[in-house]
């Protein structure tokens, strides 16, 4: 079904396209087309406040859904019909590796974010990344990103997420129960929202190390007031974690 028709800027008395817009019809049928080009969407989001607004509440949830249709699915098999920390956010995580800057909240060095051409994320992954008082959670979290060669940092991996329904998660309730206080500067990259420190909060199990192929202690992680991960390890040569793979099967 084609969404509602809205065709003049109500959202800012300076746009420069105040004569009218096209109709919304005409916006999703040629999005449909480009195979909702994330490029492209981000560019017209630039346009005026009118497209950023269709762009947040239709474009980026058929690009998510046109990506990881299986995903978006679950994730909203709970009855809603959005997610947490909203559609633009969700796009990004599925396309964009955060990187680390010279501000950040992980322990190495800088690393810009960049686009990745495709990432896999998956259910069962996201099960070795919750303790086991916390295993009724769904949490969908991508392969590492490798970063090779980052001179006394090794091989760097980054990773990132999302939990399904996190405002009633096991992870987010204990969060609040064990006091973890939230970071006083910086927020989720894809979101904005405020982050929790997993490993401040001792959430972090031996089995997301051998799930990464990182150096047991070495993975930095958080989440976001939304249930964004993100996260960040050394990764152990490839030979290495082929014997922990071999492990964990075992």
């Amino acid at each position: 079904m084609l969404v509602p028709k809205q065709y003049r800027c109500t959202h800012s008395a300076s746009c420069i396209c105040i004569k009218g817009h096209l109709s919304e019809d005409a916006i999703y049928l040629v999005f449909r087309h480009l195979n909702w080009n994330p490029r492209l969407i981000a560019l017209m989001s630039c346009v005026c406040k009118w497209f950023d607004e269709i762009a947040k509440r239709i474009l980026w949830k058929e690009f998510c859904r046109s990506r990881a249709p299986k995903m978006m699915l679950d994730l909203q098999s709970c009855g809603s019909h959005s997610v947490d920390g909203s559609w633009k956010a969700l796009g990004k995580l599925l396309i964009y590796c955060s990187g680390f800057g010279h501000r950040g909240v992980f322990n190495i060095t800088h690393i810009p974010g960049h686009f990745v051409y495709r990432t896999r994320f998956s259910r069962t992954s996201g099960k070795s990344f919750l303790i086991p008082q916390c295993r009724t959670d769904d949490l969908y979290v991508s392969d590492p990103c490798e970063h090779l060669d980052q001179g006394d940092d090794g091989d760097v991996g980054f990773f990132r997420g999302v939990f399904k329904s996190f405002p009633i998660s096991s992870v987010r309730k204990m969060l609040i129960d064990r006091q973890v206080i939230l970071h006083p500067t910086e927020v989720c990259p894809y979101c904005k929202a405020k982050l929790w420190n997993m490993l401040q909060a001792k959430m972090i199990p031996r089995s997301a190390c051998i799930r990464l192929g990182a150096y047991d202690d070495s993975i930095e992680c958080y989440v976001c007031l939304n249930g964004h991960m993100v996260g960040a390890c050394t990764l152990l040569p490839l030979s290495d974690s082929e014997e922990a793979s071999d492990l964990e099967q075992c």
